[in-house]
C-alpha cells in the first residue's frame, strides 16, 4: 500500500469518528461511583464541576453539601440520605472535651473549639468554611444543600432519583443557585420544608414526591431571614410533582415569574399558597394550571404567622397578575379561614389580590364555599368556572 492510499484512509477514519459522534476523554463528563460505605460528601468535594457522581442503593448516613456544579443521581427510593447516626452537639471554644465525645464544627466566626480525634463533624466542602451561610447549612440538620454565594451563585447543579429522610429540618435546602433542577426526588419526613430553595432563578421541580413534610412539600421564596420585594425567579417550573401529607402541599412566597402546573396535591392541610406582602415589586405574575388539588383535609394547628390550615384549595393573598386555571379542585372542607376550593384571602400585612384571573377551573365540592373573594383587591376576575357555591355569591 502507497503512502498516499495510508494517508486516505486516515483520513476517512477522522471524518467516520466524528460522523458517529466519537468523544476525546475530555469531551464526556467525568463519572464518580458512591458505594454503600463511601461517603457522598467525599465524592462531591473532589469531583471537578461538571462531574456526575452516581450513588449506587443503600443507605447513606450524611449530610450533603454541594457548592459547584456536579450531577447527583441515584436509584430512587433504594438510594436513600438519611441523617447521620451519631447526633452533634456544639461546643463553645475552650470547653474540654472527653475524647470520643462527638461535636459537631464551631459556629461560623468561632475558633479554637476542640474536636477530638473521630469527632461526628458535619462535612465542609473545600473552601466553604469561608461562606458562613455554606456552614451553616451543612450543620443544620438538613440532607442536601446547594449553596452559592450573591456575587458567585451555583449554576447548573442536578440532584434526581434519590431519597432524602427524616431530616430535622430539610430534605433538599438551596440559596443562590441558578437553573437547580431537582427530578425525581422522594423527599420524607423532614422537619421543616422538603424541598425548598430561595435567592434563585430558574429552578426546575418535576417528577419529585414530598410527603409527610412538617411544613410544605416544596416551597420556593425570595429570602427566608427578612422582608424584601418579590424575587423574579426568570422563569422557574414546578410540575408533575406529587404532595402528600404535608403542613402545605406548595408554597410560593414572595416571587414572581414562575409556573406551578400538572401536580397532584392531595391529603396535605393546604393545596397550593401564593404568599406575598406589601414589598416592591409585589408577588406574582405567575401561572396555576393543570393541577389536581383534591381533598387536603389533614388538620394543622395555627401558628404566629397562620391560623388553623384544613380543607385548603389554593389560597392567593398579596398576589398580582397571577393566573388560576384549568385546575380540578375538589373535596377541600375545614373550618379555618383560610378553607374552601379557590380563596383570594386578606392579606395579614395590607398587602391586596389584584390582577388576578381566575378562570376555566373544575371547583366542586369544597367549603365553606368553592370560590370566595375576600379583601379590598381590585381587577380580580372569575371567569367559566364551573363550580356551585361562591363569597359572595354570583361567582359561579
Amino acid at each position: 500500500m502507497t503512502n498516499r492510499q495510508i494517508k486516505s484512509l486516515t483520513c476517512i477514519a477522522v471524518v467516520m469518528a466524528a460522523g458517529l459522534g466519537v468523544l476525546t476523554p475530555s469531551a464526556a463528563a467525568a463519572g464518580r461511583q458512591v458505594l454503600p460505605g463511601d461517603s457522598i460528601q467525599e465524592a462531591v468535594n473532589f469531583a471537578r464541576p461538571g462531574d456526575i457522581i452516581t450513588v449506587m442503593p443503600g443507605t447513606y448516613y450524611e449530610n450533603v453539601l454541594i457548592t459547584k456544579k456536579v450531577t447527583l443521581r441515584g436509584y430512587g427510593a433504594r438510594t436513600v440520605i438519611k441523617p447521620p447516626v451519631t447526633a452533634t452537639t456544639p461546643v463553645a471554644p475552650g470547653t474540654p472535651v472527653t475524647p470520643g465525645t462527638p461535636v459537631a464544627p464551631p459556629e461560623p466566626g468561632a475558633s479554637g473549639a476542640p474536636v477530638p480525634p473521630g469527632a461526628a463533624k458535619a462535612p465542609v466542602a473545600p473552601g466553604a468554611a469561608a461562606n458562613g451561610r455554606a456552614l451553616t447549612c451543612s450543620q443544620a440538620d438538613t440532607g442536601i444543600c446547594v449553596m452559592g454565594t450573591a456575587e458567585q451563585p451555583v449554576v447548573g447543579v442536578d440532584i434526581r432519583s434519590l431519597t432524602v429522610s427524616g431530616f430535622k429540618r430539610n430534605g433538599i435546602w438551596a440559596s443562590h443557585t441558578d437553573r437547580l433542577s431537582v427530578q425525581r426526588v422522594i423527599a420524607e419526613k423532614n422537619g421543616t420544608w422538603g424541598i425548598a430553595q430561595e435567592r434563585s432563578t430558574r429552578g426546575l421541580f418535576r417528577d419529585n414526591t414530598a410527603r409527610d413534610n412538617a411544613e410544605s412539600g416544596l416551597f420556593i421564596a425570595n429570602t427566608v431571614d427578612r422582608e424584601g420585594g418579590a424575587t423574579d425567579t426568570l422563569g422557574a417550573v414546578v410540575r408533575r410533582n406529587t404532595l402528600t401529607g404535608n403542613r402545605i402541599g406548595v408554597t410560593v412566597r414572595r416571587v414572581r415569574n414562575l409556573s406551578v402546573y400538572g401536580n397532584t396535591v392531595t391529603g396535605n392541610c393546604g393545596g397550593v399558597f401564593v404568599v406575598g406582602d406589601e414589598g416592591e415589586p409585589g408577588a406574582g405574575d405567575m401561572t396555576i394550571r393543570n393541577n389536581r388539588i383534591h381533598e387536603n383535609n389533614k388538620f394543622c394547628k395555627g401558628n404566629s404567622r397562620l391560623p388553623d390550615i384544613q380543607g385548603v384549595g389554593i389560597v392567593l393573598t398579596g398576589a398580582e397578575e397571577t393566573v388560576v386555571r384549568s385546575n380540578s379542585i375538589r373535596g377541600n372542607v375545614g373550618a379555618s379561614p383560610l378553607s374552601g376550593g379557590i380563596l383570594l384571602f386578606k392579606s395579614f400585612v395590607g398587602a391586596t389580590n389584584t390582577d388576578n384571573v381566575i378562570r376555566d377551573n373544575d371547583v366542586r365540592d369544597n367549603r365553606p364555599a368553592d370560590l370566595a373573594n375576600q379583601g379590598t383587591g381590585s381587577g380580580n376576575q372569575f371567569l367559566n368556572n364551573r363550580c356551585e357555591s361562591s363569597v359572595p355569591a354570583g361567582m359561579c
